[in-house]
């Protein structure tokens, strides 16, 4: 049964003219509510679970601020009628501030502030998490990506769609990390001839040695695949001068974060001056660090990631930012599972302006825990139909995890 706007006003109307009470008039909307197949449900977090677990990479991970590894969290959430939701920290010290050991010491924290609370008051529990910690940003992702799971789960949508899904698939990069030329070249080969249509490619060195690696790996994909560099703050702003002007005849998109994060003046010395687009990364972690990258005119776009915003509200604060500053976005990650890479996935499909994709991190590990979630094919990703983040843990994985 469908009940317009003027039939439910009336039946509401009707009955208090009828019954004399509002009290009567309340009866009648939920015998309303009823007919029309709305069934409001109330829920409650019942129970936490945090596991820590490391991924074995296939090799080794170098940027130019050091070798990443991932030594993450799962946080699993579960309300009193059952419902589960997922969420993933990927901690980077040298960039978030944030080790395994910290995130599972605020873990303990946040869980009892989410028992017994209704997870679709999620912009009020986020704002209590900062306001415990303005730090931690990956665990309090975490906690967050788990409740939009569960919100989702109850909705019966996904959750892209609760933000208002505006695409249905993607292209991502594919990153070569820092290594000679000749290896980089190679590994750019491969990742082209497996059907990517981007490479990311890691820079931040001595400008002539970042020179040579990049010219490597053009020669090696081909005209017809988009290369984008990321410095990881490597150089100062006389040496991202020198290198982008060596490395604008390669055709690169973008370049990300070319000088130390709290350079904002180099930010914007080199976007003013460089002959390729500047991208800031380290340097915006919150919707208030976007303000602040759009009244430096320090970039042209901003990389967003769940693991430096504190979660998927505040990442689509920072879309929202640059969108109204007519600047583009990227989505990135950090060294996450599935888990967290599917959440970002989400905000990539709910925002028209984040027009680039970098979400490869599973792909360096040896095996994959995650059932469902992002699925990727030629180089582009998609989300299932599913309710929530779309996915689940593979229970034998989950099996070998100890509990914190």
């Amino acid at each position: 049964m469908q009940v317009t706007r003027n039939g439910f006003l009336k039946t509401v109307w009707g009955a208090v003219v009828a019954g004399g009470s509002l009290g009567r008039a309340a009866q009648t909307l939920a015998q309303v509510q009823q007919a029309a197949g709305a069934h409001p449900r109330q829920t409650r977090i019942a129970d936490v679970t945090i596991w820590p677990f490391t991924m074995r990479q296939k090799e080794t991970i170098r940027i130019a601020l050091g070798t990443m590894g991932a030594d993450n969290v799962l946080v699993r959430l579960r309300t009193i009628d059952g419902v589960t939701g997922w969420g993933e920290s990927s901690p980077y010290s040298a960039v978030m501030a944030e080790t395994q050991a910290i995130d599972l010491a605020a873990a303990k924290h946040l869980a009892e502030m989410v028992k017994g609370r209704d997870p679709f008051t999620i912009p009020k529990i986020t704002l209590e998490m900062d306001n415990f910690s303005p730090g931690n940003p990956g665990i309090k992702a975490a906690f967050e990506m788990a409740l939009w799971d569960i919100v989702g789960k109850i909705a019966g949508q996904p959750v892209c769609r609760l933000l208002g899904n505006f695409r249905d698939s993607f292209l991502t990069d594919r990153t070569v990390y820092l290594d000679t030329p000749e290896v980089m070249a190679e590994k750019a080969k491969r990742i082209s001839d497996a059907g990517f249509k981007v490479v990311k490619v890691k820079l931040g060195e001595a400008p002539e040695y970042d020179i040579q690696r990049l010219g490597a790996v053009r020669a090696a994909v081909g005209p017809h695949i988009n290369l984008r560099i990321d410095a990881n703050q490597g150089w100062t702003a006389a040496m991202a001068i020198q290198a982008l002007k060596g490395l604008e005849q390669f055709r690169v998109e973008f370049c990300e974060q070319p000088v130390p994060y709290w350079d904002w003046e180099g930010l914007r010395f080199v976007r003013e001056r460089a002959p390729i687009p500047i991208m800031a990364d380290e340097s915006v972690h919150s919707p208030h660090d976007a303000i602040e990258a759009v009244r430096r005119n320090a970039c042209d776009m901003i990389n967003i990631k769940l693991m430096k915003t504190g979660g998927i509200l505040n990442a689509m604060r920072v879309a929202q930012i640059a969108a109204a500053a007519d600047m583009n976005c990227m989505l990135g990650c950090m060294s996450e599972i599935r888990v967290a890479l599917t959440a970002a996935a989400h905000v990539v499909t709910a925002s028209p302006n984040v027009l680039y994709a970098d979400l490869d991190a599973f792909t360096e590990y040896d095996m994959d825990p995650v059932i469902g979630g992002m699925q990727l094919r030629d180089g582009a990703l998609s989300l299932p139909e599913t309710a929530g983040l779309g996915l689940d843990i593979d229970s034998s994985w989950l099996k070998s995890l100890h509990s914190a």
